[in-house]
């Protein structure tokens, strides 16, 4: 049989399954080109995919529909908004409330949902990476998921276990919170639509709220406040973590040294945020002074599970004292687990820090935690990232001091805030001129991407050595 005979239309009825096999053929392809840019450069595959979502929203915000008032948002606005979407951080320049119409919430939603996947996939790939460069098993639970596919292209797979796990938490947050908002008086419509919004902003940790007043009216309603502190804390331990507590669930000795790791940091900084937080701002008149016991405690916990990327608040930031807003630096900076939608430098490169820290202190040789020793490749990735965030914000905030004016405390606080993607604002934000509006959206892009591209791309340029130079040591400290 001849070629040209092989494509002859009166054969086509021998082959019913010929479209399906195409389809497939197409999915292979596409599959194979993500698994060739994923595993030659993973910086690209990053950037070009938020760059390219980011736009898209971009111009989604610009038209009139979008707006309420019915004309075209400025560039910088759209842009600003969108980025801050995207990149699940929450920092707005205009009011989500007033300046958007529904079709202009809703494109932001959506925005929300997909940069949360796409973080999550993305982080997760990347992960994935890192983890088979460095030889750390089991630090991406989805590999296993994934039936150990060795291949990086099995992106539907994973895509589809990333959607399944996102849309049941965020279905079950919504169900939660959808009758308070009844009872409160809203009708069904509202209720159903800001019980979604708050679901999906909660889990994402993007902290975008659709009332003109955020959640101050709920400052006191545990009914709203609680889901809303579960989906965010859910969302920061990242999706690795969550498919080892779905397989595992509470049992210690099943769970792998990524998952250990990211549950005691994220609970010791949960702790002890809650507890300075609390011993900061008790007796601060302009915040929760003159609030009961109880109302306290909730303020103090919710601000400590927001600050590490949720992005919700409670009091104005401007209110609280110098110190409690340091305090807020430091666990913006820190964030929250790797593959999750929480941003900062990860707890994760805290831990394998302190434990570099507390050994090199012993004067040990090897970085050991729970029976397992940390390779000095990952010592050194976690020092690049917490180096590179550090660059960053300072140089961030350099040319935001030189484009505002503002104070140093204002400006290092919304830099933070943007390059952690968390949220939370001073304010600052929505005062700059479209020069500092730029350098905002450029940062929460950076950070969003960059600390997780950045430690991919350092792992796979990992290369062996066939000689060494003899060893001097400089004079540290």
């Amino acid at each position: 049989m001849t070629q040209s005979q092989s494509r002859s239309p009166h054969l086509a009825g021998w082959h019913p399954d010929q479209p399906e096999r195409e389809g497939l053929w197409i999915f292979t392809g596409l599959r194979d080109f993500i698994d060739n840019i994923a595993n030659t450069s993973p910086a690209r595959l990053a950037l070009t995919a938020f760059s390219v979502v980011i736009l898209l929203f971009t111009g989604l915000l610009s038209l009139p529909a979008a707006s309420a008032e019915g004309v075209v948002t400025p560039l910088h606005d759209a842009m600003f908004t969108a980025a801050s979407a995207v990149c699940v951080t929450g920092l707005t320049v205009v009011s989500t409330a007033a300046h958007w119409t529904f079709f202009g919430q809703l494109v932001i939603l959506v925005g929300i949902f997909v940069g949360g996947l796409g973080t999550l996939t993305l982080a997760s790939l990347l992960a994935l990476m890192v983890s088979k460069r460095l030889g750390v098993r089991g630090k991406l639970i989805a590999q296993e998921a994934m039936n150990n596919a060795g291949r990086l292209g099995e992106v539907g797979t994973l895509l589809r276990i990333v959607i399944t796990t996102s849309v049941v938490i965020e279905g079950a947050l919504a169900l939660a919170m959808i009758p308070r908002f009844m009872i409160l008086g809203e009708d069904f419509g509202q209720s159903v639509w800001h019980g979604v919004f708050y679901s999906i902003s909660a889990f994402n940790n993007a902290g975008f709220t659709p009332h003109s007043d955020g959640i101050v009216p709920y400052e006191t309603d545990l009914w709203i406040l609680i889901p809303l502190m579960l989906g965010v804390f859910l969302g920061s331990l990242g999706f690795p973590v969550v498919m080892v507590l779905q397989q595992n669930g509470l049992n210690w000795r099943k769970w792998n040294l990524h998952t250990k790791l990211t549950i005691q940091v994220s609970f010791i900084l949960l702790m002890a945020g809650t507890f300075l937080w609390a011993l900061m701002e008790w007796d601060n008149a302009r915040t929760i002074a003159n609030m009961t016991l109880g109302d306290k405690i909730t303020h103090s916990l919710f601000a400590s599970v927001m600050t590490r990327s949720g992005g919700f608040n409670l009091v104005d930031q401007n209110h609280m004292e110098s110190t409690t807003m340091l305090l807020t630096d430091a666990l913006m900076f820190a964030g929250g687990g790797s593959a999750s939608t929480a941003g900062g430098i990860k707890v994760t490169t805290i831990a394998v820090m302190f434990l570099a820290i507390a050994a090199e202190a012993r004067g040990d040789a090897d970085v050991r935690v729970y029976g397992r020793t940390i390779p000095q490749g990952t010592m050194r990735v976690a020092i690049s990232v917490i180096v590179a965030g550090a660059t960053l914000v300072s140089v961030s905030s350099f040319l935001l001091l030189q484009i505002s004016g503002a104070t140093l405390d204002r400006v290092l606080f919304e830099t933070i805030s943007a390059f952690a993607t968390v949220g939370l604002s001073t304010n600052l934000s929505a005062e700059l001129p479209p020069a500092g509006v730029y350098v905002l959206t450029a940062l929460m892009f950076m950070g969003r991407v960059g600390t997780v591209t950045l430690a991919a791309a350092l792992a796979l340029r990992q290369r062996s050595q066939l000689y060494h130079y003899p060893e001097e040591r400089p004079i540290i400290g």
